[in-house]
């Protein structure tokens, strides 16, 4: 044997010489003195938190400018016709509801009594203690729409809107060649339509009072048709708008220390509702205002002066409640009064009520004790 691997084989001997009696000495006295292995076991549960889901209609205006606005005031009179093509996005209606999931700052484990009586709901959160009747809260999802449908083509067109040709055959003068009608003259044409249109209501109207319509019905359709024609010639002078309704859902949980001002989403000039995380559009922000004293005391009643409470590890919440106010550009778009479960206050469940003598409920929504009933 190398004189290393000597060296080596005496080092482990050495230290299992000195490693030994120390655990033996340990064992018998973990013997003698009946100590055993204990494991902390328990289950697991949570507090729920709420989250506030908003829902956005929203309508977008697109203006389409005539082919004619040019001439709109120098053939019909109609002045401060537009030129340019836009796009206008408007809150319309919007709606604030509250749901509710587990909240992960509040996750415990109860043990002793607790952890065989506790009931739970299907989201984990605490439902119930030695009670059958529980509330339980179903799993719900619901998705939220962020996107726009696409426009549909409702056939009109100002480029194909005409009952005039946009070629001319040619005369002698111009060796008989094929002459392209001009815009002005074309807006001449579509003006006189207007005034045709006009003066034909005019004629009917006449025609009505002296009697020459027996069917009233007939004159109707004719009026009726003479004025749309009217309005159909004067978009290509004043341009057309139309309209679109879209609607958007958004979820934003607020936190229990934060300011609790955020961005929930945006609105664009040309997309619309947006995403918060789309830069492109301007924000829309949520606050919450929570009501004072209302926490401060809940503190104060909250404290318990048994040295054991919260050993088991079973707590409840009182939850508190805020004033929500939803903004763009210093307008305030809906507001709500609502009971925010992160806003309150975490207090331990009295351990006199973990035995088998008490019922006890709570509000999965917000981990509020709902009843404590003696069985």
């Amino acid at each position: 044997m190398k004189k290393r691997d000597f060296m080596k084989f005496i080092a482990i001997i050495i230290g299992l010489m000195i490693v030994l009696p120390s655990y033996g000495q340990r064992k018998k006295k973990e013997d003698e003195e009946g100590i055993v292995p204990t494991y902390v076991e328990g289950i697991a549960y949570a507090l729920p938190r709420t989250g506030i889901k908003v829902h956005v209609e929203a309508i977008r205006e697109k203006f389409e400018p005539g082919p004619y606005a040019g001439f709109a005031e120098q053939l019909l009179g109609i002045q401060n016709a537009k030129t340019r093509p836009s796009v206008k996005w408007s809150i319309t209606n919007m709606k604030i509801e509250t749901f509710a999931e587990p909240d992960p700052e509040q996750v415990h484990k109860a043990m002793g009594e607790g952890a065989f009586t506790i009931s739970l709901a299907a989201n984990g959160c605490i439902s119930g203690i030695n009670s059958p009747k529980s509330t339980e809260l179903p799993l719900q999802t619901s998705s939220n729409k962020t996107f726009q449908k696409p426009d549909i083509d409702d056939g009109f067109s100002f480029d194909y809107f005409s009952d005039t040709p946009f070629i001319i055959p040619g005369d002698s003068t111009n060796n008989f060649r094929p002459t392209r009608v001009s815009v002005e003259q074309k807006a001449a044409e579509a003006a006189q339509r207007v005034l045709d249109c006009r003066m034909n209501q005019y004629d009917l109207a006449a025609l009505r009072i002296d009697g020459e319509y027996p069917d009233g019905k007939a004159y109707e359709v004719s009026l009726e048709e003479l004025k749309r024609t009217e309005q159909n010639y004067i978009k290509l002078f004043v341009g057309r708008t139309t309209y679109k309704t879209e609607t958007y859902s958004f979820d934003y949980v607020p936190g229990s220390k934060d300011n609790n001002t955020a961005v929930i989403f945006r609105i664009s000039e040309e997309n619309g509702v947006v995403p918060a995380t789309d830069l492109s559009g301007k924000p829309v922000m949520i606050e919450f205002d929570e009501v004072s004293g209302l926490t401060d005391k809940y503190k104060s009643e909250a404290v318990s002066e048994n040295p054991e409470a919260g050993s088991s590890g079973v707590y409840y919440r009182m939850p508190g409640v805020a004033n929500i106010k939803i903004t763009y550009e210093l307008n305030t778009l809906a507001t709500a009064r609502a009971t925010i479960a992160q806003f309150g206050v975490i207090a331990p469940f009295p351990e006199d009520l973990l035995g088998g003598a008490y019922a006890v409920e709570f509000h999965p929504e917000t981990g509020a004790i709902k009843s404590v009933e003696l069985k």
